[in-house]
């Protein structure tokens, strides 16, 4: 399983329940990564997309512990349980998988990803959630960095971690 994210200097991926900051560039990154593979995110991650709606183009697991929430479509599934979610990601291919947010999926889900794609931000916001800093485990190693974009006066870089020991899905 692969996670992918936008940081800033704290590791913050957003406030208030939406994204600290939007990119286009890293917006179509982002696209072009995802489209075509699983999707998993939690209940506020999804409330922050457009009409908070599942992505197009991309098999949807939204873990939420919201019993009322539910989608009528072949590229949706909800699970109430990491149980639940587990058994879904067992049976499928784990390059395919792509963990979306937010902040405690992240957390939950980090130990059985073996890539991150970071966008890091070269800022530091207000926010209220944050990305397991990834810096500070050794587990985790940088294998490419591209050079420094911006974006009006934001200056940022993607990143690709590796993890040396990722876990077996249980």
């Amino acid at each position: 399983m692969k996670l992918i994210a936008a940081v800033d200097n704290n590791w913050a991926i957003g406030n208030k329940d939406s994204l600290l900051v939007s990119i286009p560039a890293d917006q179509k990154r982002f696209r072009q990564i995802t489209t075509g593979h699983t999707v998993v995110l939690g209940r506020k991650t999804l409330a922050g997309f457009p009409n908070g709606q599942p992505l197009k183009n991309r098999y949807n697991i939204i873990l939420t512990q919201n019993p009322e929430i539910t989608f009528d479509s072949e590229e949706v599934d909800v699970v109430h349980s990491m149980e639940e979610l587990f058994d879904i990601l067992r049976v499928m291919v784990s390059d395919d998988i792509f963990i979306i947010g937010g902040g405690t999926v992240y957390k939950a889900l980090e130990p059985y990803c073996d890539t991150a794609y970071i966008t890091k931000l070269d800022y530091n916001y207000q926010a209220d959630t944050y990305f397991p800093n990834l810096d500070e485990m050794e587990n985790w190693k940088i294998v490419e960095e591209s050079d420094e974009e911006t974006y009006f006066d934001i200056c940022y870089t993607y990143v690709t971690y590796k993890n040396k020991s990722p876990k077996q899905i249980p």
